[in-house]
């Protein structure tokens, strides 16, 4: 069964070439996803297709009209009953890895609104399920934070990924970073590959790449560390130098 996605925007060529491309376009082409790009515009009335105008109360910017971005959700609805209706917004709480495993699950898919200009009409918003931010900062728009989305649910999508223990191996699946990675040759410019993933001993590989993670995410992200629980066998991993492992 495929998994579906729709995207309401006003730029559909921005994110085309993105989402046909790579592992995403692959999982099209076998059916795992499906992706359909709609054109806000497409859903606008009169000679011009306008979809925005002046805010009320004045003020800097346009804001997105509410009559073709609610044709164009409910138009989305139709298509996919049941599919969570999420609009781009910094007002949203931020994404996280957690909420790409929620939405993955939703088997009745996904419809993400790209937001525009000032913002989208305060009275969309009942037609939607809620919004969605992909962190603190500000863009022109919500087709990369939809890009973002769509490429973090769909690699949790059964069958995208060609080895299943690459999404849970990753980083934030467990609250950590991930390890190093190393691949061919084994001496690049006079660094090396650590020995210890020549050895060929597979338990100790494991103990090391456990322990990078464990290391990585106390240097660089402490927030995720401080949440941490460890089991005995990573506190006992901690308190060992890394030629020790």
């Amino acid at each position: 069964m495929s998994y579906p996605v729709e995207l309401l925007t006003l730029f559909p060529g921005m994110v085309s070439g993105y989402l046909g491309a790579s592992i995403l376009g692959k999982a099209q082409e076998k059916g795992l996803i499906s992706v359909t790009l709609t054109d806000v515009r497409d859903f606008a009335e009169g000679k011009h297709r306008v979809t925005d105008d002046a805010p009320y109360g004045g003020g800097a910017g346009m804001v997105m009209k509410p009559e073709p971005l609610v044709a164009a959700i409910e138009a989305a609805r139709a298509r996919l009953p049941g599919a969570k209706a999420l609009l781009m917004s910094p007002r949203g709480p931020t994404f996280t890895q957690g909420t790409a495993r929620e939405l993955a699950r939703h088997a009745a898919g996904l419809i993400l609104v790209c937001g525009r200009y000032e913002g989208v009409d305060e009275r969309v918003m009942p037609f939607l399920d809620g919004e969605l931010s992909l962190g603190d900062f500000v863009l022109t728009g919500g087709e990369v934070a939809a890009m973002a989305v769509v490429d973090a649910v769909a690699r949790l999508v059964p069958g995208v990924l060609g080895n299943e223990a690459s999404s849970v191996a990753e980083s934030f699946e467990e609250g950590l970073l991930e390890h190093p990675h190393y691949t061919r040759p084994p001496v690049f410019r006079g660094a090396e590959v650590p020995a210890v993933l020549q050895s060929g001993d597979h338990a100790r590989i494991a103990r090391w790449r456990r322990w990078k993670a464990i290391k990585l995410t106390q240097e660089r992200r402490p927030d995720l560390f401080a949440r941490l629980v460890f089991s005995k066998a990573d506190q006992k991993l901690l308190a060992r130098e890394e030629e020790a492992l």
